[in-house]
């Protein structure tokens, strides 16, 4: 049977989705992730033949204190991965049993769980439509007499209104710890995340923009913290002690000197790495907002950089009523885009909390983005601008394919 074509944006489009037995629209892939060359290969080399391969290696404090500097802060404190450097943080700001943590429910489970590993308890609160970070006037109905911390996601590398929070923060005296796992280099009006609060957490998991395999830092401007955090992280060592000698409980949490080797060298790459993200960016927001089938993201005009971890997009279900998240994101895999469904389900929903305390307050547009949103990974966002235009096309295919599509939706 001849197919039928469409002309869009320089070239024609099959009108069968792949998905339906159709070519598909891309067959070679995206950019791949992590990037590096000799360069990685050199600094490892130097670590190897050093004979200093744990946390003491030289590299460590030398990244610690660029990345921190980077950030506008005055201290950086390097861990195993992000996830304990939020556990640290909340032991360091004396965070425990009884006490009660602000926290979203879109979000990855280490926001929540290292609240609940320090004994205390996760408050999840609902996140704004637009950006997907936490709805402060939503928080501020959660606090109670028991609320002691704040931890806000800076959500797929989109920084969330500090000045905002941090006033929210100080009416109700609260400690602010901010999430930057998804926000290496974001900044709001000129100042960088992690600056603001009492602690922020980095995470340098595989997936991140800054990429070590696994790794993580704190960054503070208070050296009380700093010393406190890193105390935690060493066994309960302080700076200027012995090695036998332990003032507080705490374990191994170093990084190594491998890591720290990788995380200098991708470092250096990561300036001109968000400068290309930020130009696909741009280019694909102005494209598919000429199409109907999804809703690109929106950046607050404060923001002054984003570092687009996640390109979120939404399934604009008031037009489409008939589609669903799966089918779209089924299409688009088949026509060889890198998409990812994103969160099933709310935060709050996972198994692991009906054994854990934890408070619920109404989420009703989390549970609605949940059932909408996907994304396409910062990879996507490093190839050359004639790579990217694939991604537009193929949002169109699967647009010009909706009577098709919505008769064999996936569940």
């Amino acid at each position: 049977m001849t197919q039928a074509v469409k002309f869009f944006n320089g070239v024609f489009l099959m009108s069968q989705l792949a998905m339906h037995g159709g070519p598909p629209l891309r067959q070679k892939p995206f950019a791949r992730w992590p990037q590096f060359d000799e360069t990685e290969l050199a600094a490892l080399n130097e670590v190897l033949q050093s004979g200093v391969w744990g946390g003491y290696h030289p590299k460590v404090a030398e990244f610690e204190q660029a990345f921190a500097h980077w950030h506008d802060a005055r201290f950086g404190v390097s861990a195993a991965n992000g996830t304990v450097t939020l556990e640290t943080a909340l032991r360091a700001c004396g965070i425990g049993a009884g006490d009660e943590i602000i926290v979203p429910p879109f979000t990855f489970i280490a926001t929540a769980t290292a609240v609940s590993l320090v004994g205390a308890t996760p408050v999840f609160v609902d996140i704004d439509a637009t950006t997907f970070n936490l709805d402060l006037n939503c928080a501020r109905a959660a606090v109670t007499p028991r609320t002691r911390a704040i931890i806000p996601v800076h959500f797929a590398g989109h920084p969330l209104d500090m000045d905002a929070l941090m006033d929210f923060a100080a009416q109700h005296q609260l400690i602010v710890i901010e999430d930057c796992a998804h926000a290496h280099g974001a900044a709001w009006r000129g100042r960088k995340v992690g600056s603001f609060g009492a602690f922020g957490s980095f995470s340098f998991q595989a997936s991140k923009v800054l990429t070590a395999g696994e790794g993580g830092l704190l960054t503070t401007n208070d050296d009380g913290l700093a010393e406190r955090a890193r105390s935690i992280i060493n066994q309960g060592r302080r700076t200027s002690g012995a090695w036998y000698e332990h003032f507080e409980l705490g374990t191994n949490y170093r990084l190594t000197g491998w890591q720290a080797a990788i995380l200098q060298t991708q470092f250096a790459r990561l300036p001109a790495q968000l400068e290309r993200r930020a130009a696909n960016a741009a280019y694909l927001i102005n494209e598919l907002a000429q199409l109907d089938l999804l809703i690109p993201p929106a950046v607050d005009e404060a923001v002054t950089c984003h570092s687009w971890y996640l390109f979120i997009l939404r399934l604009n279900r008031e037009r489409y009523p008939q589609l669903n998240k799966p089918s779209v994101v089924q299409a688009l895999a088949a026509e060889g885009m890198p998409v990812n469904a994103g969160y099933p389900y709310p935060l709050y929903r996972n198994e692991v909390f009906a054994s854990v305390p934890h408070r619920v307050t109404p989420c009703p547009i989390t549970e609605k983005i949940c059932e909408e949103a996907f994304w396409i990974s910062h990879e996507i966002l490093l190839v050359e601008p004639e790579d990217v235009v694939d991604f537009v096309r193929a949002v169109a295919k699967v647009q010009e394919n909706v009577d098709a599509l919505a008769t064999k939706l996936v569940q």
